[in-house]
């Protein structure tokens, strides 16, 4: 229901409006193309449609209420709702259908003020038109709110749709995509090289939004996906360092636009890793991705290179899982496993020896050296110290 409909008039007070309502009309026109700017040319064509019509309709619809309140109908009240979505549709704030809005209520009231002194109507009559028109126009504005509203968010949509659907093109899901006719309808500009970077859903806009307009962000597969212009520039790794801090986030390698499918299964890969705070670059953790990206392969050379050292106690077992791969990794160097697991070279001497009883001829055979290698790495805690 109308806020102004609460006001009561007469119906007969519509008797006396109607008839003023053509001159009504054609001077609000007038006079909304010479006071608001943007309503400063010819009203032609579709623009020019949509402003009479809504002009017509405001003031018939005015005195239809008048004459009966509950005489309101949807398809009026959607005329000004379309306005707002227009205005959206065409780049513009509301302050201009306000403007005329105004205009129209100020024109309208002072045409039915001459009109009702003239009928000799009641002077609190005039005063209940003149608060039914203000109030009525309050009405129109807010219906049009609605519909700049309606159209702000189905472009939102819209423009998400299309940033899914480039981004989607760009890792390779759509076979065959138009990528620069998807990135031109975006108004984003095809890099010659890019990065993915990956993180959870709920810090994509923060990301995208400090890395700026060229960053190009989508919800993909359940991650947060911005596909970030010439990553390795100049300052761009310390921009997107800067941009990712606390926001848990990972980086795939930058490259020409056919590798961003890879760039992206590392970027999301190495997100796992991710410790919650900073920035996790892929390419620095190689290694580790190899192992946690392998892991039924890993757990099955565990259980088949490592099952001597399942008996042991497990304070045992974490001192010569540690030696095993100080052992594998600096290929028997007595002196130089010592200094990294900070022991005196004969302690670590005597470990060996006692490996060499554990796993015997493993430790002598590369391809089991290389298994015994990604097993252990993949046991150890990324945060566990390294002295035993």
């Amino acid at each position: 229901m109308l806020i102004y409909m609460s006001i009561s008039l007469p119906p007969t007070v519509a008797d006396v409006l109607e008839p003023e309502l053509p001159a009504i009309a054609a001077e609000i026109l007038a006079v909304i193309s010479h006071e608001v700017p943007e309503y400063m040319r010819p009203l032609e064509g579709a623009f020019g449609e949509a402003v009479r019509s809504g002009v017509d309709e405001a003031l018939a619809r005015f005195v239809t209420l008048v004459r009966d309140p509950e005489a309101a109908d949807n398809a009026g009240r959607q005329v000004y709702v379309a306005l707002g979505r227009a205005e959206q549709r065409a780049g513009r704030t509301l302050d201009a259908l306000q403007a005329a809005y105004r205009v129209g209520a100020r024109v309208a009231w002072r045409r039915f003020a001459t009109a009702s002194h003239a009928a000799g109507l009641d002077p609190k009559i005039v005063a209940g038109v003149a608060e039914a028109i203000f109030a009525y126009i309050d009405e129109l504005s807010s219906e049009s709110v609605e519909g700049y509203a309606q159209a702000a968010s189905e472009l939102a949509g819209d423009r998400e749709r299309r940033r899914e659907e480039l981004v989607g093109a760009l890792l390779g899901r759509a076979p065959g995509a138009d990528q620069a006719s998807l990135a031109t309808d975006l108004g984003w500009r095809l890099p010659r090289t890019a990065a993915a970077l990956a993180c959870r859903p709920a810090r994509l806009a923060g990301l995208a939004r400090r890395l700026g307009p060229e960053a190009l962000p989508a919800v993909v597969e359940g991650f947060g996906c911005v596909i970030f212009p010439d990553a390795d520039g100049p300052g761009r790794r310390a921009a997107v360092t800067v941009a990712a801090a606390g926001r848990e986030a990972a980086s795939g390698p930058n490259g020409p636009l056919d590798h961003l499918p890879l760039s992206w299964r590392l970027a999301t890969a190495a997100l796992e890793l991710a410790d919650g705070t900073n920035l996790l670059t892929a390419d620095d953790h190689l290694g580790a991705l190899l192992v946690s990206q392998a892991a039924p392969v890993i757990e099955r050379i565990a259980a088949r290179r490592l099952a001597p050292l399942t008996e042991l106690t497990p304070a045992r077992r974490g001192r010569m899982a540690a030696t095993a791969l100080a052992y594998v990794q600096y290929v028997g160097n007595a002196a130089a496993m010592a200094r990294d697991l900070h022991l005196h070279p004969q302690t670590v001497r005597y470990r060996i020896a006692r490996l060499r009883e554990l796993l015997g001829d493993q430790l002598d055979d590369p391809d089991a050296r290389f298994e015994l290698e990604a097993a252990l790495r993949a046991e150890r805690s990324p945060t566990s110290a390294r002295r035993v």
